[in-house]
This record gives C-alpha cells, sequence and structure tokens, in this order.
C-alpha cells in the first residue's frame, strides 16, 4: 500500500476516534511559520504566505466537517504594522483578496457565519477597513458559526481598550466602581458579541511554545496545544490530532 493510502486509513481511524469524544466548540489558532516553511523549501516568502492563505480556507471546511462553531485566527499583530515593508504591503493585498474571495462565497450564508474583525482595525490600510466592514455588515445578524479574525490585533491593546470602555462608562455616571466584575471586562472586550468568548482550545503551529499575547484574558482556561508543523503545511490530519490531544486533556477550569 502506498502512502497515500496509509495517510486515508489512518485520517479516517482518527476522525471516528475523535468524533466520540467532546469536540471543542471554540478552537483559537495562532497561525505561526509561512515565512520558516517557505525558507526550508527554498522558495520565496510571499508563497509561503499565500500557501497558508491555502491552508485557512482549507481549515474552515474541516472544521465545518467536524462541527466547530466557533474559529478565531490570529492573522496579524499590531506589532507586524510597523514594520511598512514590502512584505507587509503584499500581505495586506492577499488579505484582502481573501477576505473578498470569503465575501463572495455562498457558505457563509448556507452557513449562517458572522465574520468580525477583532483589534485596533482603524490603523489598516482603507482597502482592507472597507471588505471588513461589508463581511461584517452582511453577516451582522448571523448566529450558528463565528469566524473571528484577529488582524492589527494586540492582547495588551485589548485590554486596555477594555478599560477604556469601562473608564468611559464610569465618568459618564452608567456604571459604578463597585459594579465591575468578570462579565462587565468580558462585555468590553473584541470577542464580546461571541455566545462563548473564551476558546476550548489555542493552538500554535511552528514548534513555537507562547501564545504572544494572544487572547490574555479569554485564554484563562484554555487548553494549549503547540505542534511542530509550520502552518502552510497543516492538515486536517493535524488538527484532528490536536483535537485528539484536547480531548485527553482533564478540564477543572479552576475548580
Amino acid at each position: 500500500m502506498n502512502l497515500s493510502g496509509l495517510y486515508s486509513i489512518y485520517s479516517n481511524k482518527l476522525e471516528k476516534e475523535i468524533r466520540n469524544g467532546p469536540l471543542p466548540n471554540h478552537i483559537a489558532i495562532i497561525l505561526d511559520g509561512n515565512r520558516r516553511w517557505a525558507k526550508k523549501n527554498l522558495i520565496v516568502k510571499e508563497n509561503g504566505h499565500f500557501l497558508g492563505a491555502d491552508a485557512v480556507e482549507s481549515l474552515l471546511d474541516w472544521c465545518e466537517e467536524l462541527g466547530i462553531k466557533i474559529i478565531t485566527l490570529y492573522v496579524l499583530s499590531a506589532e507586524n504594522l510597523a514594520r511598512d515593508d514590502e512584505e507587509l504591503h503584499y500581505l495586506y493585498e492577499l488579505i484582502k483578496a481573501r477576505l473578498e474571495k470569503l465575501y463572495n462565497d455562498p457558505r457563509i450564508h448556507k452557513n449562517r457565519m458572522r465574520v468580525k474583525a477583532i483589534g485596533r482595525v482603524e490603523l489598516l490600510p482603507q482597502s482592507l477597513k472597507e471588505i471588513l466592514k461589508k463581511l461584517e455588515d452582511v453577516t451582522k445578524d448571523y448566529d450558528t458559526h463565528y469566524l473571528n479574525i484577529a488582524i492589527a490585533y494586540g492582547g495588551q491593546n485589548e485590554l486596555v481598550d477594555a478599560i477604556k470602555k469601562i473608564a468611559t462608562k464610569i465618568k459618564d455616571g452608567s456604571l459604578d466602581v463597585d459594579s465591575i466584575n468578570k462579565e462587565v471586562i468580558e462585555s468590553s472586550l473584541y470577542t464580546s458579541h461571541l455566545p462563548q468568548s473564551s476558546p476550548d482550545m489555542i493552538l500554535r503551529t511552528s514548534g513555537e511554545k507562547r501564545l504572544s499575547g494572544f487572547l490574555i484574558w479569554q485564554s484563562a482556561y484554555s487548553e494549549l496545544v503547540f505542534m511542530d508543523v509550520f502552518w502552510p503545511e497543516f492538515r486536517k490530519i493535524d488538527l484532528m490530532r490536536a483535537i485528539r490531544t484536547f480531548q485527553k486533556r482533564t478540564r477543572r477550569l479552576g475548580k
């Protein structure tokens, strides 16, 4: 039997295995390793980003097949915006093209998927802001699936922005200091629109073992899975392996 046949057998076995366990409702992924994959394969880094974008499109299909309702993707950090180089401008164009493709994809309506950017979107180029707003407007009433695009995102920035919202309410008299609790803070975060703001599982590819400020508040009890695979080569079998790891954990949620 060839490698393709063995892969298919293993993939089917793994899928049956994870479907017998609790599947995560909300997964968040740090899409890491595009440039290192390109370097390893001796190709230009733009090709790494392009194939990484292909992997995102495949991921959305896999999550639909497995019944995962909420996906949060760390696409571009606020710190990345300071680079202002050719690579960043290529990324802007690539992200814009893929978002336009998503906007024209009938599946977001069939699956009632709400698409929302989380981060300091105002820092992005106008063309990107426009397509993100179009996606948000056309899907704002959907509530079956959720796709969150963390772009121009920073976890510390998110907390700063949440504190400013709370401070404004205190200043205008609509909130008392003694009334601040976890619910008030969560309602001020970028993820406040979600039915479940905290991911069950956060996955980072490329072998790096840190969150890099991703979802600082929301990740308090998330299961963390780090995989030694660069994002452009991420396969459905890798997603299922991550879910199997998640299922083997005993989740106490601080209790």
